[in-house]
């Protein structure tokens, strides 16, 4: 049925260019999107569901199950680098996503449930508060926590990196732990109902709430994702709406991409490719709006 509603829903322009046109884009686009996600902390999905749904002739329901294994494939594929420089914490990982994952399993069950205009409809307005949201945070790099809360020293939720950009080496601890676990519950629901990861909320959550640095908020939240992830894939899997036409191409272009962003996270001001990520997300949240309306279809 999912197919049927796929072929359906290509129509247009769309139907005149050849079948390999598109595994061939998505690949090059998935590979853009790699190299600025992972920099930027927010995940392969949060771009690639929003760019892929609105401009590309694929169903919605498709699009967000490959999205979930785009965030996957571009967390897998950056995650060694991040463990190994020191910019992702697992031991601060672990805890956040073992909650997310739980909740992501709901989320992605609520999201298959609802009418495919309302989810486009909804996703164009969470993609727009995603970018409402990174435009507003005043990160700070290097928070000052001044002793860790009682939990946090439980879980021995600290640690130490090398920053790249200034060659300083920076012990770290985080405070509102509670906080920041009830906060990844929610978090996990978006990701699975809209397959768009929570890269985008999961580095405020860890920088400005529980106060771990910059990087290591954004390398650790790829760790966070490939966990969440995988939990919510399989309930798209399960209801087949993951298609290996559009989750092959994008999964290759993302892993190759997510490579290279990886160790630009170590040199790169997080600031910079922040500017370019609102930009785009402003721009796909308004025409997945439209989409939705049926005004731009």
């Amino acid at each position: 049925m999912l197919l049927l509603a796929a072929s359906a829903h290509a129509t247009g322009p769309a139907d005149a260019a050849p079948w390999w046109v598109w595994p061939l884009a998505l690949g090059a686009a998935c590979f853009l999107i790699g190299i600025v996600a992972v920099p930027a902390g927010i995940g392969g999905g949060t771009l690639f569901v929003p760019i892929v749904g609105s401009f590309f002739p694929f169903h919605l329901d498709f699009v967000r199950g490959a999205g979930l294994l785009v965030a996957l494939a571009s967390a897998l594929s950056a995650g060694p680098t991040l463990l190994r420089s020191g910019l992702g914490s697992l031991r601060l990982a672990l805890p956040m996503a073992v909650l997310a994952s739980a909740s992501s399993i709901v989320g992605a069950m609520v999201g298959l449930a609802m009418p495919v205009h309302v989810v486009q409809l909804l996703l164009g307005a969470v993609v727009l508060a995603i970018a409402l949201l990174m435009f507003v945070s005043k990160r700070s790099e290097f928070p000052h926590v001044e002793r860790p809360d009682r939990l946090a020293r439980a879980l021995a939720l600290h640690g130490v990196f090398v920053d790249g950009a200034s060659q300083r080496v920076v012990q770290w601890q985080v405070h509102r732990t509670a906080g920041g676990l009830v906060s990844f519950l929610a978090i996990g629901v978006l990701a699975g109902m809209f397959g768009i990861g929570a890269g985008w909320a999961n580095v405020p959550a860890l920088n400005l709430l529980m106060g771990a640095p910059l990087k290591v908020a954004a390398g650790t939240s790829g760790v966070v994702l490939s966990l969440v992830d995988s939990s919510a894939a399989w309930v798209y899997l399960n209801q087949g709406a993951v298609l290996p036409m559009i989750a092959v191409p994008s999964i290759l272009g993302m892993m190759a991409g997510a490579r290279i962003g990886a160790r630009l996270l170590t040199v790169l001001r997080a600031a910079m490719v922040r500017r370019l990520v609102i930009a785009v997300l402003l721009f796909a949240g308004v025409r997945a709006l439209l989409k939705g309306a049926g005004v731009w279809p």
